[in-house]
């Protein structure tokens, strides 16, 4: 998504850029500051008209869009989408969770915080669903055994609280930390939804029950309880500003005029994904933080400013760091010809003496899925804090990128290629981001996943979730006098909602491929298997599986480079022992830890069951993992929230 001039004269500096810009406090900045847009809220007087959006999508494609909903109508609830979805979190979190150690053991740090927010995720949306379900069935099965099904989970989440390395990911990459960020405020948001939803307070009293009259002191107990799960949010929220204010220090503007650095044990890159998190994470901690007065255990002893030590909600210090990571982001040439974000940028010739280029100048071009996912939730998030209807904008055109280049037909709501036309043998072409309409990472049809490649995908899909949620009116900010265009507002929900409903069918059709691939109800990591049901001989490798393997570094699945460009070396030119730490999981099905690109068959009981895995090439590598089936979990929950949620 090349940068839009809209997009470059909408924001502006609002602090001078330093390394601890951001932990600097005022109130005073609200998000109709920041923007020379004229934003749909507004607190002051209203000094512009906005002009309201007339579609997100494409000519040819808001056509036939408008006329599926006029047949069909906006959603059409499947409530066999949400019980897969419930299957999905149950043989996940039955199989590859372990409550008394409160993680899951075969996950590494950062990919157990992505499970994390699934789960959440998940539960929010089943939380959202009871409402519909009783009211349109009254009560379709006892409360308590719904209530029962919530707080199973919400359980294992608050045990993944204890359960996480803490200590450990503090000292990890600025994109490691900031995965807890989003994590815990995921959790927040479940916590909050379930409340407002179910445990109203204004609704319990004598009138409900009237009972209570009989026993008053024992009914003063039962009363007027909020959910249970209130108690553990000044947590959350402690571990969420705590790792926020970590990846702070990873802003850096010697380098680059800003960005997120990744890794500040390596030679300094800055890539797609830090950013992004940055940006949601800054956004999110703006819109869905509680505040936190808790100064224990890391901030800064020798910093006398108390804003490092707490922070309350709406804090105008987040909202900046967001504004100024994306306009960095969107300015920052990290785009392809197809619209697509690249993984990042190293600074050419950085350790050679006499050089002083501090541009970002070598793009390393490999694209993956979840750099295409995370801004989303950035995106979507600014637009609630600002009403910059533009930021929607940016989002809708990216998410309409990854379509196309996974090879789907939005007009035409179908893929590009002709699947009944394929010879047997022969795989769907590379359209960038997948095949045959369906999303794939590069390392997918090879069967060469690492633990970090399996995860991927997952992620695009629970970003896309929140993005795509209905717009609606601006909540409380500092300044209770936010107002907004009515006219303004009501034509960006009519456009947003359109735009994610045209979305339906790509959905639906990866859903179907996923689907296809489980195995005792396990996902597996290549999705478009699922539509090879004619497939013969053997499967794809690196060598022929029409992925330009060599179009970038991809570091993620085959390990950092031994070289100049990534690593520092030490003066007799090695690179330092300790920079070779790798996260580990606590131990996998073997006992043994995994190693990057191990090859490992699933147990074959059988000669049935090894003869039934030559034919799935989902069982190559790393097999199917709790991170394959947290991609399965966030796709159908994409599947259930944007096509079937009433």
């Amino acid at each position: 998504m090349a940068p839009s001039f809209v997009r470059l004269v909408c924001l502006v500096f609002v602090l001078a850029l330093s390394s601890i810009a951001y932990k600097l406090s005022d109130t005073s900045i609200n998000g109709a500051s920041l923007l020379r847009e004229c934003p749909i809220f507004y607190t002051a007087a209203k000094t512009c008209d906005p002009i309201a959006p007339k579609s997100f999508l494409p000519a040819n494609v808001l056509s036939i869009s408008k006329d599926k909903i006029k047949d069909n109508g906006a959603h059409s609830p499947n409530f066999d989408v949400l019980a897969d979805v419930l299957e999905a979190m149950l043989v996940m979190q039955t199989d590859y969770f372990a409550p008394w150690l409160g993680t899951w053991p075969e996950a590494i740090d950062w990919t157990a915080a992505v499970m994390g927010t699934h789960v959440s995720g998940a539960v929010r949306s089943l939380s959202e669903a009871l409402v519909h379900l009783n009211s349109d069935w009254e009560r379709f099965v006892d409360w308590k055994l719904q209530t029962n099904l919530v707080d199973r989970y919400f359980a294992q989440v608050t045990a993944f609280y204890f359960g996480q390395d803490a200590f450990a990911i503090r000292n990890e990459a600025y994109d490691d930390i900031l995965w807890v960020v989003l994590g815990w405020l995921e959790t927040i948001q479940l916590v909050n939804v379930h409340s407002n939803l179910h445990f109203k307070l204004e609704s319990q009293g004598e009138a409900h029950f009237p009972g209570t009259t009989t026993f008053p002191r024992l009914g003063g107990y039962f009363l007027n309880q909020t959910y249970h799960g209130n108690m553990f949010v000044p947590a959350f929220a402690h571990r969420a500003r705590i790792f926020w204010d970590l990846a702070s220090y990873g802003w850096d503007t010697e380098l680059c005029g800003g960005g997120m650095v990744w890794n500040p044990r390596l030679l300094p890159y800055k890539n797609a994904i830090t950013n992004e998190l940055f940006i949601a994470a800054s956004i999110s901690m703006y819109l869905n933080f509680p505040g936190d007065d808790n100064p224990s255990p890391f901030y800064n002893l020798e910093s006398t400013d108390a804003t490092q030590m707490q922070s309350g909600p709406r804090d105008a210090r987040y909202l900046k760091a967001a504004v100024e990571g994306y306009r960095w982001l969107a300015s920052s040439n990290m785009t392809d010809n197809h619209g697509l974000y690249t993984d990042g940028f190293h600074i050419t010739g950085y350790q050679d003496a006499g050089n002083n280029n501090t541009k970002c100048d070598d793009r390393n071009d490999v694209v993956l899925s979840y750099n295409q996912g995370v801004l989303l939730t950035g995106l979507r998030g600014l637009w609630e804090a600002t009403g910059a209807a533009s930021y929607l904008s940016d989002g809708h055109k990216l998410i309409q990128n990854v379509i196309k280049a996974s090879g789907y037909n939005l007009a035409s709501d179908s893929p590009i290629d002709d699947l009944s036309a394929l010879h047997s043998g022969h795989l769907p072409k590379w359209h960038g981001l997948g095949r045959a309409g369906v999303m794939e990472d590069p390392c997918d049809a090879s069967g060469t996943c690492n633990q970090d490649g399996q995860t991927f995908k997952g992620i695009f899909f629970h970003h896309l979730v929140s993005f795509c949620a209905p717009l609606v009116e601006p909540t409380p900010t500092p300044d209770v006098n936010t107002k907004f265009d009515k006219r303004a507002l009501k034509a960006a929900s009519e456009s947003h909602a359109d735009a994610c409903a045209a979305y339906g069918g790509w959905l639906k059709h990866n859903a179907h491929a996923a689907l296809a691939t489980r195995k005792d109800g396990k996902f597996g990591q290549w999705w478009t298997a699922g539509l090879l049901d004619r497939w013969t001989g053997p499967w794809p490798t690196m060598e022929d599986d029409g992925v330009p393997h060599a179009s970038g570094v991809d570091y993620r699945n085959y390990g950092v480079p031994n070289d100049t460009t990534w690593r520092p070396q030490s003066n007799n030119g090695m690179t330092p022992a300790w920079l070779d730490r790798v996260q580990k999981p606590l131990f996998d099905r073997d006992g043994k830890r995994l190693g990057e690109l191990k090859k490992r068959q699933e147990p074959q009981d059988t000669k049935a069951d090894a003869e039934s895995n030559k034919k799935d090439p989902n069982t190559r590598g790393r097999g199917r993992t709790v991170e394959t089936q947290g991609g399965g979990l966030a796709l159908l929950r994409a599947y259930w929230q944007i096509v079937h949620a009433p």
